[in-house]
């Protein structure tokens, strides 16, 4: 490798690694703790040789495979009738041999085989092994691998275990696969065609373009028969695609590509976060604006209650001040005068106390009708505010699973908010306290007694008749107390227009009374509610706004990470 060649692989390894960096720092971010680890396994590994992953089920040939491809005329990867192979082999060169040994699963074995000063060759344990940790183990290799050799028996290239393997390798990482077919000397040269062709079919089957199949006999190259052993092929095809200097420029693409792999599930996990917060926004807003139409419902049927209470008080009134005008004319009160003088028939004030007291009579058997028919209604609408919002919060869509790889953490999370949601919100409902609101009726007493034995919802009605019947009375009763005080101080010469403009003072004032508070009252209460049930969202509304700050953190990073590997991937490419 010249100079200048050699300094621009260095400059754009230098860019791989800053990039590797911040995908770990990005990874590292989202709390997905396997992403992370296989970003810094990839990291570790940039400066290693390019690397060829051997993998396939236990006895499918694949420790004779390496030792007759490193070709050191002796034994460097055990072989053995029982599975040999307990923990993962790293074949590097080294100018003498040695064996280190990083953990009880991996250690390196350092040989100075030709072959190896431009690769290096990972021995797995079998795809089918039943050792703990093999098999999550050879799968944080595959990442950072470079080309994967997947080794089948000859025999029998169709064994379930490799091919669902297979599926793990090029499905979720899209690495370069070839495939080899060892022990070829074990059964007829037709059944082997009839198995390379086997695989052929089967790998393009399953989306490979054009796979590469060898078949091999490591016990001919071992025994000397290098010509019918099969190896010179595999040999070529390194020689012709990888060693001759390609290897690190290759290795570099390689980590690009995987990179870029990591990059783009970080941004379908992105996208189906973004989608479930999109979600949830509309659920919120929903939850608003469902609050908010039931508010202006709730506040027609106050409206429609107010009206209904005011017309039976005009009906009324307008009775009695019907019977106030005639009975106060000159001929009336002189006849009463006369009447009440000469028999036992009453007088002019004993007759206005009677007026009075039908007024009472007549505005309270009015009023109490009204109200109770039009409770129910009004009861009914707050009832179906609680109502909605309960059936909202538990049919809200969940997109982002707690099962779902990269951020399943956020969707447990999520899970967990919505699930305390439910529970919070199914217990306000039950609630009796939250549907009383003393606190807008100081002046009343206390409520009746079947609120206390109430629960949730089905007080509503009964507080809504409770503090209405009581409000109304109150207010009609300070009228004719008004009204009985007024007729009391009447003497017969006292001038009609006095008396009959007192009555309609006190009835106007009443009447503009009792259609303000009751319905500023009664207006508040359901606006109360609707702040209460409101409040049970706090934490949601926290999710929510904590989300779109990471989600637009998260997304920024992601971008500038697609640049980035965008634009060294095409200088690499410019550079092969």
């Amino acid at each position: 490798m010249s100079n200048l060649i050699d300094q621009n692989l260095l400059a754009l390894r230098a860019r791989a690694e800053e990039i590797v960096k911040d995908l770990h720092n990005l990874a590292i971010k989202i709390g997905n703790e396997e992403l992370a680890e296989t970003v810094s396994n990839l990291r570790n590994r940039l400066h290693e040789p390019f690397m060829f992953v051997i993998v396939g089920e236990v006895k499918a040939g694949k420790s004779s495979f390496i030792n007759a491809l490193l070709d050191t005329g002796r034994e460097i990867t055990k072989v053995a009738p029982q599975p040999m192979t307990d923990t993962i082999q790293q074949i590097i060169y080294g100018e003498t041999e040695e064996i280190i040994t990083i953990s009880p699963y991996l250690k390196k074995i350092l040989l100075p085989a030709e072959i190896l000063k431009e690769i290096a060759i990972v021995d797995t344990p079998g795809t089918n092994t039943i050792i703990e940790h093999h098999q999550e183990i050879t799968e944080s290799f595959i990442p950072a691998s470079d080309l994967i050799v997947f080794v089948f028996e000859a025999k029998n290239p169709y064994r379930h275990s490799a091919w669902q393997f297979f599926d793990f390798i090029h499905a979720d990482w899209g690495k370069k696969i070839i495939f080899v077919l060892q022990q070829k000397d074990l059964l007829p040269a037709e059944d082997l065609a009839i198995n390379q062709q086997g695989v052929v079919d089967y790998a393009e089957k399953k989306g490979l373009s054009g796979p590469v199949v060898f078949a091999v006999s490591a016990k001919l190259e071992q025994e000397g028969g290098k010509e019918q052993s099969g190896f010179a092929p595999v040999r070529e095809y390194i020689r012709e695609n990888i060693t001759g200097g390609k290897a690190p420029l290759l290795k570099l693409q390689n980590n690009v590509s995987t990179c870029q792999n990591i990059n783009g599930r970080i941004a379908q996990g992105l996208e189906l976060r973004k989608a479930q917060y999109d979600a949830d926004v509309e659920f919120r807003e929903d939850i608003g604006q469902t609050l908010v139409a039931q508010e202006g419902k709730s506040n027609k049927e106050v409206d429609v209650l107010v009206e209904n209470l005011i017309a039976g008080y005009d009906r009324i009134t307008r009775k009695k001040e019907e019977e106030l005008t005639h009975g106060l004319s000159f001929f009336s009160l002189i006849r009463r005068s006369f009447a009440s003088v000469f028999s036992k028939k009453s007088g002019p004030k004993e007759w206005l106390e009677n007026l009075a007291t039908s007024l009472e009579e007549g505005l309270n058997s009015e009023l109490r009708a009204k109200l109770n028919d039009g409770v129910v209604g009004l009861a009914d609408s707050i009832q179906q505010m609680a109502k909605m919002i309960d059936l909202k919060i538990r049919s809200s869509k969940t997109i982002l699973r707690d099962d779902q790889g990269l951020f399943s953490d956020i969707a447990e999370k999520r899970n967990n908010v919505l699930r305390e949601l439910q529970e919070q919100f199914s217990n306000f409902v039950n609630r009796a306290e939250n549907f009383t609101d003393q606190s807008l009726f100081p002046d009343k007493s206390t409520l009746s007694p079947s609120v206390a034995t109430g629960s949730g919802l089905a007080v509503v009605g009964i507080v809504l008749a409770a503090v209405t019947q009581g409000m109304v009375f109150d207010i009609t009763g300070g009228i004719l107390t008004a009204v009985g005080l007024l007729f009391a101080g009447i003497s017969s010469r006292v001038k009609r227009k006095k008396i009959l403009d007192g009555f309609k003072k006190e009835i106007d004032k009443g009447r503009q009374q009792l259609e303000e508070e009751v319905s500023t009252n009664l207006k508040a209460y359901i606006h109360n509610l609707k702040e209460k049930i409101e409040g049970n969202f706090e934490k949601f509304d926290l999710l929510l706004d904590r989300e779109k700050e990471q989600i637009e953190k998260l997304e920024g990073q992601h971008q500038a990470l697609t640049d980035q590997l965008g634009a060294l991937s095409q200088s690499i490419s410019d550079s092969q």
